[in-house]
C-alpha cells in the first residue's frame, strides 16, 4: 500500500519535538508575514530550529505562505523566500499566483502545495495548478463524501484531506472586529485567537463561531470542528493517503495524544489491521482529548451532495 502521510501543525519547539516522536511524516509551521490561521507565528531563528528538528529526525518541513497577498507583501517577499532556501523547506502552501510566478521566476523551485481554503473544490482546478508547479492540492472541507471519491478519480496530484481540526469559513482583509468595536464604542484591544471570541446566531444561542483578527485581517471558523477517524477507511480506499491534523484550537498535550491516535491508525491501516470497531473506540478517545468548549462531527462528509451548493 502506498504510504500514508500525516502532516501536524505545531504551536512551539517543544510540541515539534513531541510531534516528530509521536510519528507525524511532516510538520507544518510559518511566521506571521505569509502564513495564515496558525497555532502559532515563528520567528525566522525558531524556523530555522524547527527546520533542523525535522530534517534531522528524517521528516519533512511544511511552510505556510497561504496568505491573500498584496502587492507589498509580494515587493517584500524575498527575504522569506531567502529563508525558505537557507533552510531547505520540503513544501510551501501557496494559494496566491504571484507566489507561483516567483517561485519559477527566480529559480526557487520550491516543491509547492496548492491552498486556498474553501474555493479548491474540483479535480479539474487542482490538475490546472499542477500544470503550473503544484505538487499536492488542500481539498475545501466543505466536500461531501460523494463528491470527494469523484473527485479523486480525475486527480493527478495528491490531495490533503483536514481529518482533524477546526475549519475556516469566512476570512476577509478587513479589521471587521475592530470596525465593530469602534462601532459600538467598545473600549477593546484585544482581538487575538487566544481571547477565544465567537459569534453566535441570532436564533441559535447555542452556536460557536470564533472569530479573531491579527494582521491579515478577520477569520471566523464553522461551529464545530472535524474528526473523520470513523471515515479513515473510506478516506484511504478513495486515494485520499495525505491527512492533515490542525490544532489552532487543540492546544499543548492534548493535540500530541490526539496526534497519537491517527498515527495508530494508520498504522493499522497500513498493516491492513484496522477496523470500523477498532477506528469507533479510537473516535471516543479523540473526544476526551478535544477541547471540551468546542463542537466535534465529520463536517460536510455525509452531506448530500445536492445540499452543499
Amino acid at each position: 500500500m502506498e504510504k500514508i502521510i500525516i502532516t501536524a501543525t505545531a504551536e512551539s519547539i517543544e510540541q515539534v519535538k513531541n510531534l516528530l516522536a509521536a510519528g507525524v511524516d511532516r510538520i507544518y509551521v510559518g511566521e506571521e508575514d505569509y502564513g495564515l490561521r496558525l497555532p502559532k507565528n515563528f520567528s525566522y531563528d525558531e524556523l530555522r530550529e524547527i527546520a533542523h528538528l525535522v530534517h534531522t529526525a528524517g521528516k519533512e518541513l511544511t511552510v505556510a505562505a497561504n496568505a491573500l497577498m498584496h502587492q507589498d507583501m509580494m515587493d517584500n517577499i524575498k527575504p522569506f523566500m531567502e529563508l525558505m532556501k537557507e533552510i531547505q523547506v520540503d513544501y510551501l502552501v501557496v494559494g496566491d499566483a504571484g507566489v507561483f510566478y516567483i517561485n519559477k521566476r527566480d529559480g526557487y523551485n520550491f516543491k509547492l502545495i496548492y491552498d486556498t481554503s474553501v474555493f479548491v473544490t474540483s479535480s479539474r482546478q487542482i490538475n490546472f495548478w499542477k500544470d503550473h508547479g503544484a505538487v499536492e492540492a488542500v481539498l475545501a472541507r466543505e466536500i461531501p463524501s460523494e463528491e470527494l471519491f469523484a473527485i479523486a478519480e480525475n486527480l493527478v496530484i495528491p490531495a490533503e484531506i483536514l481529518v482533524y481540526g477546526a475549519s475556516v469559513i469566512h476570512h476577509s482583509k478587513r479589521t471587521l472586529l475592530q470596525n465593530y468595536y469602534n462601532f459600538t464604542g467598545a473600549e477593546e484591544n484585544d482581538k487575538s485567537k487566544e481571547r477565544g471570541l465567537f459569534l453566535a446566531e441570532p436564533g441559535d444561542p447555542d452556536s460557536h463561531y470564533s472569530i479573531f483578527e491579527d494582521k491579515h485581517g478577520t477569520h471566523i471558523f464553522i461551529n464545530n470542528d472535524i474528526s473523520l477517524m470513523t471515515k479513515l477507511i473510506e478516506l484511504v480506499e478513495h486515494g485520499y493517503r495525505n491527512w492533515k491534523l490542525d490544532g489552532i484550537f487543540c492546544p499543548g498535550q492534548n493535540f500530541v495524544a490526539l496526534t497519537k491516535l491517527f498515527v495508530q491508525a494508520r498504522d493499522l491501516i497500513e498493516r491492513g489491521q484496522f477496523s470500523y470497531d477498532q477506528a469507533f473506540l479510537l473516535e471516543e478517545e479523540v473526544r476526551k482529548l478535544h477541547p471540551a468548549e468546542r463542537g466535534l462531527d465529520t463536517g460536510f462528509y455525509d452531506y448530500d451532495k445536492d445540499k452543499v451548493k
